[in-house]
Formats: structure tokens, sequence, C-alpha cells
């Protein structure tokens, strides 16, 4: 079962990388040399690579459309004796229900499954997939549609993203 529990710690992390100056006085934040960052979290032991979308595209009907959102992550979470991240994403809304977020990394589509403002894979297997596409491609494009009709389309950059899971994991593994 997916682990609910590190919300709260989570959007600690996320607002420290949204802030660039608060993050660097974090003392759980262990690297920022790309478009992403390692958190590790001890209690309970959890490593996280994080990532703030470069872009944003909300639409309503068509058309675009100003909304407020809060933090837009896309995460790699790391345990102990886990040697593949969990890929998660939270969209800043809460997600319709019964309805998934799409994740395209060049030509590989996945789909991730939603509760409330978080969404994840179907299994570790997914995640497998995820996680190979996401060390292979240049960007992620999460779509994904809000309790209000909102469309999303959030674009991450992979820049970095192998160097911070390999980070993360690292951490996770001490």
């Amino acid at each position: 079962m997916r682990s609910l529990g590190r919300i709260g710690a989570v959007l600690a992390v996320a607002g420290l990388v949204a802030t660039g100056a608060q993050a660097q006085e974090s003392t759980n934040r262990v690297a920022a040399d790309t478009d992403w960052s390692v958190f590790v979290e001890s209690s309970p032991k959890e490593c996280w690579a994080v990532s703030a979308p470069k872009e944003t595209v909300n639409t309503r009907g068509g058309q675009p459309v100003q909304v407020r959102r809060g933090d837009i992550l896309l995460f790699a979470t790391y345990r102990p004796g886990r040697d593949t991240p969990e890929i998660s994403f939270t969209g800043g809304y809460p997600f319709a229900p019964d309805s998934t977020v799409g994740v395209t990394i060049g030509t590989n589509e996945f789909q991730l499954f939603v509760d409330g403002q978080w969404a994840w894979s179907g299994s570790p297997e997914d995640d497998q997939r995820i996680f190979a596409s996401m060390r292979a491609g240049a960007e992620a494009v999460l779509t994904a549609r809000s309790t209000r009709g909102t469309n999303t389309r959030d674009t991450f950059s992979l820049f970095g993203f192998t160097a911070a899971s390999e980070e993360a994991q690292r951490q996770c593994a001490e």
C-alpha cells in the first residue's frame, strides 16, 4: 500500500523546492545541482528525488484559464531495501474521482491512479517502467483533470533526474 503518512513531510519539502533561498537552509536537502533536488527524511527513512514543472498549462472547455494550484511536484521516492523508486505526483488540486493522470515520456505513455491530490502508478513493475523512461527521457508531460473540470498539462525537465535518483537511492541505502 502506498504511504500517505508522508504527505506532511512532503508538503514541507515542496515549500523548500519552490523557494530556493529557503531550500538552501533546509537540513534535509542533500542535493540540488539540476532541475531535480534530493531530500532525505529520517523517520521513517525515505529519500526523494523531486522536481517542479518547467511549464504549466490550465484549460477549461479548451480555453486557457487562470487557476490557483498548490504545489505541483513529481517524485521518485526510495525506501531502504527497495532498488526501484515509487513514482508519484501531486498536482496541487484534488483530481477528479475515478480519473487518471497521463504521463508521456518521449513515445512512452503511462497512467497514474489518483487519490485526492496524489497520483501513483499501479504496481512496482509500473514504477520500474516509468523510472526507466524517466532516466532515458528529456521531459515528462503529465496531464490530469481536477474535480472542477480544469485540465492541466505540467511539463517536467528530466535534466539531472538520473543523478538525483542515484543520490536518493544512495542516501536511503546508508
